[in-house]
């Protein structure tokens, strides 16, 4: 009679323990979970960062070789056309040319003096007192008088070119970008000495992989300020560089804006994007995806319940770690992006944190 007493009394405490653990699992918190709220982002290859650079500039130097003595202007002075930027030591330019005048000068008398001598035997030879040679050796005399004179009226207009070189004059109005030498430097012909910038004509450059294909002459971008975003101006590709640089495989396109406000200065940092249809998508990390039955799947989260629910996507290519979705979301959803192997459908879960790609 012990025996069914002893079963009761087993079945009883099995339903109560199990009873407990159905409260126990009722009552555990919900999940933690790591999640993003999907937005279309701009695809890879079509956002660039760059600066502002002037569309015409120049580096100023001298075509002679001397100690700069002077230089009157400093990075960000504007200047007009034919200012003075700097001066070299012009001494020995100007002896050069005293004596590209003394030159001159001897010429011309020693060519007045030819021209008397061929004049006086001429005379004479048309009174028989002189001899025909006499007269031809006269006229070969002016002849190489006259092209000492022609040498020296030459080395004369070398000498004052040479010497106005020693002047460093601005060729455009524009604004001083860069100095390369300082009072007391000897320069050679053709550094740079003052790099002087057109501020009106602005580019942003910027550098694009080998792989950016649609980027070609007349490409429209967007390009806005990366300390203030809200500034924006539009442009138009005007030269992409022919070959990738050796070091980073990458080409320098300049892009030509468009009525740029004044914020938008020389050495700004910008970005670039590309404009065109179908240039943004969905891009979430690959750790969000979890596949079943061979087909990509992600776990939305439903905000209002506290819940996950698997949905199947179709993606596009993979680019690092994030991956295009072609289809099966939409902006605003939120999906979890970690532990998706671990997740269970309808699981009570708590947004812990917002994660990114």
């Amino acid at each position: 009679m012990r025996r069914p007493v002893l079963f009761a009394t087993v079945a009883i405490a099995a339903a109560a323990l199990a009873g407990c653990k159905k409260e126990e699992e009722a009552a555990a918190p919900p999940r933690p979970v790591l999640s993003m709220v999907v937005a279309p982002t701009a695809l890879p290859g079509t956002r660039f960062a760059g600066t502002v650079q002037a569309k015409v500039q120049a580096a100023l130097g001298s075509r002679v070789s001397g100690r700069l003595v002077s230089r009157t202007v400093h990075v960000g002075d504007l200047v007009k056309k034919g200012d003075e930027l700097a001066v070299l030591d012009a001494t020995a330019y100007e002896l050069a040319v005293r004596s590209a005048r003394a030159e001159l000068s001897s010429a011309e008398a020693t060519l007045s003096s030819a021209i008397a001598t061929e004049e006086r035997q001429k005379t004479l030879l048309q009174s028989n007192a002189a001899a025909r040679a006499a007269v031809e050796s006269a006229e070969q005399s002016r002849e190489a008088a006259d092209a000492g004179l022609t040498r020296a009226k030459t080395a004369l207009v070398k000498a004052e070119e040479q010497l106005s070189y020693t002047r460093i004059l601005a060729e455009f109005d524009g604004v001083v970008v860069a100095t390369g030498a300082e009072v007391g430097q000897t320069v050679s012909p053709g550094e740079a000495i003052v790099t002087v910038a057109r501020p009106d004509e602005r580019d942003a450059v910027v550098d694009i992989p080998e792989t950016a294909e649609a980027i070609a002459l007349g490409s429209r971008f967007t390009v806005s300020l990366q300390i203030n975003p809200d500034v924006t101006v539009k442009g138009a590709v005007r030269e992409v560089a022919p070959s990738a640089d050796a070091a980073t495989r990458t080409r320098r396109v300049k892009i030509a804006l468009e009525n740029p406000p004044d914020t938008v200065r020389l050495g700004t940092t910008i970005t670039a994007e590309l404009e065109g249809p179908d240039l943004t998508a969905i891009m979430i990390p690959q750790t969000a995806v979890l596949q079943k039955d061979g087909k990509p799947h992600v776990w939305r989260v439903d905000g209002e319940k506290g819940e996950v629910h698997l949905v199947p996507i179709e993606t596009g290519p993979a680019v690092g770690r994030a991956l295009q979705v072609a289809g099966g979301l939409k902006a605003g959803d939120r999906i979890a992006t970690a532990g998706v192997n671990s997740l269970e459908e309808g699981q009570k879960i708590k947004v812990e944190d917002e994660a990114g790609l």
